[in-house]
């Protein structure tokens, strides 16, 4: 394979926007992702999270043997033909099919009709052009003309991608016409209706309106079952695949798990051997020890290590190994919610500093603890990616097929780490129960329960599954309210702080809270100013701002008037002008809302849980 820079993108995109499988639209060129069995896993370096890594194994099976983050290539590489300038991520041209911007031939790169331009110096002007170009009536001078992505792509719910069947559209179905084809405008816009694809030799023609909605159905072969990440093809997919826009959203969808580095032993050192068992596992003395953090050392890996003498470190090796097991899969927010429950919350381990703090004046009868977690990291992996609709996270299933990420079964999957600061806060169980046994909570929870069984449904999910519980809604939607308060004075974007919500009430579970953080990719994380709003004068101020901005929303009466129950959806009383925030903020992708659970709205005054304000 021919290695040719076309580009960069940030390490934490390949998790997040342009894993294996995804369409990278450079400015000259559009890629896809290769397949994880074509990374170089040498160069990408191991991340330790032993809780993480038992519950991508109960996904993905047990060989799965570590976590790695993608490979980083140095950005001061003055040679661009020598090999530290070549690392980095495969991807292969994608779609196969071009359009000169000239003539408007369409035609894949592999026929001999584009030629490809490499520019090692500005691998951002690397291109396709149509050699010899003499205009759409070929009678303009011989020159060259850039060839751009044809923007029309196939897809399925099974995660498939494939070409645009540029030639059976046009001619109906099979042809053995095998013309050459020209995409050409026809208006002013560049709606559907006016982009029109001919063939050459039998003139042949069809406007893209009719690649769409029942048109499009009716117009367009069945899934091959292709996955252009891995060069593979499925035989018989069940799926209708329909046409897309070369980079739109629903083309790749991550499907993650994310955990937060808890401490789960009695010690840092114990935290320290835990996290890094793998190295440890076969040591057999003390001197060897002294081998392996050496070596941990110069690779960056568990930093706080070299603190602790080889002679400490052995103890510690040999007390976990004759005395607890491996770390097994288990809930992900359970021992989370117990470490930021406990009576002394740990305060001085390397990854997870907290402080307690008084509850902010007023909010005495409702909120019990106030925690500030003034450094904490964040560790995600990616398990696979559906397309065309997003999975239903959080719900313990899938609403699409997780496509896979290389041609085997994994061994090793792409994982990010990040490091920032948090405000935890803990509300009063009985007030919550007493609060959801009210008539008009009742009512808004019937709303919603219909709401979401329809929603799946659609989709052809038991509709029994999946419903977070109206606890988990009221508390959802006040971590939105607070989130677009604090973005407004800590300094921070509203993409840039996350939510992990914490209302699990099956068994003997009785969890009420929410954790509002901010993570950055570097070493040293964010800067305090999220964990400075978190003390009792400052959250107090905001907490009472988010309910009173939120007791008439700009698009009332319309959102508070919104029933789920009518047009089978997944919020309530929420819509972007009062309780919606970036997706990537959100761990249900804006779903499970509504405002009237929280603070009396227009239509509903009487179900919310700050009645008096």
């Amino acid at each position: 394979m021919s290695k040719t820079p076309v580009g960069e993108i940030r390490p934490s995109q390949l998790l997040w926007t342009y894993g294996p499988g995804a369409l990278i639209d450079l400015p000259n060129l559009s890629v896809v992702t290769m397949g994880t069995d074509r990374w170089e896993r040498d160069r990408c370096q191991p991340i330790q999270e032993a809780r993480l890594l038992a519950n991508v194994r109960s996904v993905l099976g047990p060989q799965v043997e570590s976590l790695r983050m993608p490979p980083l290539g140095g950005r001061d590489v003055v040679d661009p033909f020598s090999p530290a300038a070549l690392i980095g991520v495969p991807v292969k041209p994608f779609p196969r099919w071009l359009r000169c911007v000239k003539c408007g031939l369409l035609s894949p790169f592999d026929a001999g009709l584009f030629k490809l331009k490499e520019n090692r110096y500005r691998p951002e002007l690397t291109r396709f052009v149509h050699e010899g170009c003499r205009g759409s009536n070929n009678n303009q001078r011989a020159r060259d003309a850039d060839a751009v992505p044809a923007r029309f792509l196939m897809a399925c719910r099974a995660g498939h991608l494939d070409d645009f069947p540029w030639h059976w559209f046009v001619h109906g179905g099979p042809s053995d016409c095998r013309g050459t084809l020209r995409f050409f405008e026809s208006g002013a816009s560049l709606q559907t209706e006016n982009l029109w694809v001919k063939c050459d030799t039998c003139g042949a023609s069809k406007n893209m309106a009719q690649a769409f909605g029942q048109a499009g159905r009716d117009n367009l072969p069945a899934c091959r079952g292709r996955h252009p990440h891995i060069d593979r093809l499925d035989d018989d997919c069940p799926e209708d695949p329909r046409a897309i826009l070369l980079g739109a959203t629903n083309g790749w969808f991550p499907v993650t798990l994310s955990v937060l580095a808890i401490p789960q032993t009695g010690s840092p050192l114990m935290q320290l051997v835990g996290d890094g068992w793998t190295f440890f596992e076969d040591v057999s003395s003390a001197d060897e020890v002294g081998f392996v953090v050496k070596t941990l050392k110069k690779t960056a890996q568990l930093p706080g290590l070299e603190q602790f003498t080889n002679e400490q470190i052995w103890a510690a090796i040999e007390l976990r190994r004759n005395g607890r097991a491996d770390i097994g899969p288990s809930d992900l927010k359970e021992p989370e919610w117990q470490v930021l429950t406990a009576d002394d919350p740990p305060t001085d381990y390397l990854h997870f500093m907290s402080k307690k703090v008084r509850v902010p004046k007023g909010f005495e009868a409702t909120i019990t603890r106030v925690l500030l977690l003034e450094r904490l990291r964040e560790v995600n992996a990616l398990l696979g990616f559906t397309r065309v609709e997003s999975p239903d996270e959080g719900s313990g299933d899938d609403a699409a097929p997780r496509a896979p990420l290389g041609r085997s079964v994994p061994d090793w999957v792409p994982a990010t780490q990040v490091h920032g600061e948090g405000i935890f806060i803990r509300f009063d169980t009985e007030s919550l129960k007493a609060w959801a046994d009210e008539d008009a909570v009742k009512e808004v929870d019937a709303r919603l329960r219909v709401g979401h069984r329809g929603w799946r449904q659609k989709r052809n999910l038991d509709p029994r599954e999946g419903y977070p519980g109206v606890r988990y809604v009221m508390l959802h939607t006040l971590a939105h309210m607070l989130v677009r308060e604090l973005a407004l004075e800590c300094g921070y974007n509203a993409a840039s702080i996350r939510e992990r919500i914490y209302a699990e009430v099956d068994g003997a579970k009785d969890q009420a809270g929410f954790l509002i953080y901010t993570a950055a990719a570097d070493s040293d994380g964010t800067l305090g100013g999220l964990v400075e709003l978190g003390k009792p004068e400052n959250l107090g101020r905001l907490l009472c701002q988010a309910l009173d901005r939120a007791h008439v929303c700009a698009s009332d009466p319309l959102c508070s008037e919104h029933d789920p129950s009518k047009d089978q959806s997944l919020h309530g009383a929420a819509c972007h002008a009062c309780s919606f925030v970036s997706e990537t903020s959100c761990e249900r992708g804006n779903q499970h809302l509504d405002r009237a659970l929280v603070i009396p709205t227009l239509e509903n005054p009487n179900a919310a849980f700050f009645r008096g304000r």
